[in-house]
């Protein structure tokens, strides 16, 4: 019979203990628990008080190097009051995701070159909710962005041409791979159909990005950089180490996501019913956001339609009222469109598309309608043609574009039939992507977006 003496003492084990043991049913509880005191940490009210409170960081941050506020859309614009805000940028995580680093030829950016080159600089503004001090968007598409421009627009400056990213955050690997990639991210940049000679005029200066995090501090005075435009790169919340709760109610990236808490708020509803939102209480938040929101319907502010260059007659926008308009194509949910020609007035396209990505996929679909629709336009030779949507630009951003691949020559012209010049492939999709782009920047279409038009155009 084996004893524990008889077991060499090496060998020899303590008894199992009823404390060492780790049961299911505690483990799920303490997850539970700790699921519950995140919940409760991420109210909407906890979300609202975090983004003002983080407000006033990205207000001294203004006042520190006196450049103005561009928000990186869409987190950005909660931190920015709108009488702050001199633009938009769309810069996004995705493009500095490791392994994953771009410079996106559908979010060019290029609208940021004026307000640089007027102020000597900016500040971007945008925050990240997941535990780390800075977004990717700050800490690497940005960088990888101005340094694309500088190789692009300044050739001759060679000084000008290094990768410039925040050592406290991108290791030096990481740091090697992405300039390793740069030299091709230029090539597709210089590819595309844009007259870079006239966009070198907008700027004098290369670009050099610089980082403020509420922990790093702020400079005690600015004077700017004789050889560079400074691009401050400020991430409005503070870090709160090991996740994204909590520190007295405050909720780092509070404004992250707002499609999944917002419930209907925007930035510019936020900060034009702010005293009314901070006051409520938890329990009347709800009704109070719901009443603000429904409010703010039919005060939407229409932009005028914008023309797609170098063309003379693709325009993206609101309908209008007037009749300057030979063709309109509208993209709305069925129901909501009354398709039916009017002799007296523009001839009429009615796509029938949802929101959102399920309206993405119904897109390429409704894009077969499009070519008998404009053989209905030949009697004009150069008709102006409106796309408009009822909720945002996406879809009809995407209708635009086919057009442009279809019946539009390289130098603009409207051709009003498909040439055999036109040779539709990626590449040549993204060079027509890019005088939309170039002509509306704001536009950012979604990729869903984008693949039902290619799987269109391709199919």
């Amino acid at each position: 019979m084996l004893t524990q003496a008889s077991v060499p003492k090496e060998e020899r084990r303590e008894p199992l203990r009823t404390t060492d043991l780790i049961f299911p049913s505690v483990s799920t509880q303490s997850s539970k628990i700790w699921s519950s005191i995140k919940r409760s940490a991420l109210t909407i009210s906890n979300r609202l008080r975090s983004i003002e409170k983080d407000s006033i960081f990205v207000s001294c941050v203004k006042d520190a190097f006196n450049l103005p506020l561009v928000a990186n859309e869409r987190c950005g614009s909660w931190y920015v009051p709108p009488e702050s805000k001199a633009g938009s940028a769309y810069f996004k995580s995705t493009d500095g995701h490791a392994g994953q680093w771009s410079f996106s030829l559908r979010r060019l950016n290029l609208q940021m070159l004026d307000i640089i080159e007027q102020h000597q600089g900016c500040i971007i503004v945008d925050s990240t909710r997941r535990g780390k001090s800075m977004p990717d968007a700050l800490s690497k598409t940005v960088p990888i962005w101005c340094t694309v421009i500088n190789r692009a627009l300044f050739p001759e400056d060679v000084a000008a041409h290094n990768l410039v990213t925040p050592p406290s955050v991108v290791s030096a690997s990481e740091h090697a791979q992405v300039t390793q990639r740069v030299e091709d991210f230029v090539a597709d940049f210089l590819s595309l159909p844009l007259d870079f000679a006239a966009m070198r005029m907008r700027i004098s200066k290369p670009l050099k990005p610089l980082w403020i995090t509420p922990e790093s501090g702020l400079p005690s005075s600015w004077q700017g950089h004789d050889r560079f435009h400074t691009i401050v790169l400020c991430t409005a919340s503070r870090c709160i180490p090991g996740g994204e709760v909590f520190d007295n109610d405050y909720v780092q990236g509070a404004a992250d996501d707002s499609e999944s808490w917002a419930c209907g708020l925007t930035p510019i509803i936020f900060w034009q019913s702010l005293h009314d939102l901070l006051n409520a209480s938890e329990d009347d938040l709800p009704d109070t956001i719901r009443n603000i929101v429904q409010a703010s319907h039919g005060r939407r502010d229409e932009k005028a339609p914008v023309l797609v260059k170098p063309t003379s007659n693709i325009f993206i926008g609101s309908e209008t009222k007037d009749s300057e308009w030979e063709a309109v194509i509208t993209c709305s949910p069925p129901n909501t469109e009354t398709a039916s020609p009017n002799a007296a007035g523009p001839k009429r396209l009615h796509l029938e598309i949802g929101s959102g990505k399920i309206g993405s996929r119904q897109l390429r679909h409704e894009l077969s309608k499009v070519p008998a629709f404009v053989e209905t336009l030949q009697t004009s030779q150069c008709p102006r043609i409106l796309l408009a949507s009822t909720e945002s630009n996406d879809h009809a951003t995407g209708v635009a574009l086919a057009l442009l691949c279809l019946y539009v020559g390289q130098s603009g012209c409207w051709l009003g039939q498909r040439s055999a010049d036109n040779p539709v492939n990626k590449l040549f999709i993204k060079q027509r992507l890019s005088w939309i782009m170039a002509s509306m920047p704001d536009a950012s279409p979604s990729r869903a977006t984008l693949q039902s038009v290619n799987a269109f155009l391709m199919g």
